[in-house]
């Protein structure tokens, strides 16, 4: 004889709590990074002009390593979304998530300061039949250290596109996004 467990939970509420963050996860999917890396000079190698990132929101990650980038820091660059989405990239999210960037992100840099700054993300995530699509723009970072890895100020990304099921916005707090350029 089977046991059945009934839940209190409404599961309408569950379902759209599970996408207003895997609309965070998606929009600061784009922007991750982990690890320590030495400041690069215009002198590095192409071989160097890459990127890592890593991002968790609501016990899901999303992740890459090596993107490309048209430069290194303190450089203006792009960062090559071809390099990062599959199957060219190796963008991979947890519980169920598929992720892209719609467009190659530009950064610039001042170091006398200690912060970068993107001028548009354009991401899109699905979740079974559920698909939405974020833009944040003007996003700021700050470095750590003397490490190329920036860490992001507090920022909003307005939905674009998508199911009446996404939240219309979703804000990523302080610290829940960063880059690592090596």
């Amino acid at each position: 004889m089977r046991h059945i467990t009934h839940s209190n939970r409404n599961p309408r509420t569950t379902h759209i709590a599970r996408l207003a963050g895997i609309a965070t996860l998606v929009v600061a999917a784009a922007f991750a990074g982990t690890g320590a890396a030495l400041a690069q000079g215009a002198g590095a190698s192409a071989v160097d002009q890459k990127v890592d990132g890593v991002m968790v929101v609501s016990g899901n990650s999303c992740s890459w390593t090596n993107a490309n980038t048209s430069s290194v820091p303190p450089n203006a660059l792009t960062v090559d979304r071809a390099s990062i989405n599959t199957p060219g990239g190796n963008l991979a999210c947890g519980g169920g998530i598929v992720a892209s960037l719609n467009n190659n992100p530009a950064f610039t840099f001042d170091d006398a300061a200690g912060t970068a700054r993107t001028d548009l993300i354009d991401i899109t995530g699905r979740l079974s039949f559920i698909s939405c699509r974020y833009k944040a723009t003007d996003i700021v970072w700050d470095r750590d250290a003397t490490s190329r890895k920036y860490i992001n100020r507090a920022f909003t990304a307005a939905k674009t596109s998508g199911s009446f099921l996404c939240p219309g916005s979703v804000t990523t707090p302080v610290g829940d996004a960063s880059m690592l350029f090596h």
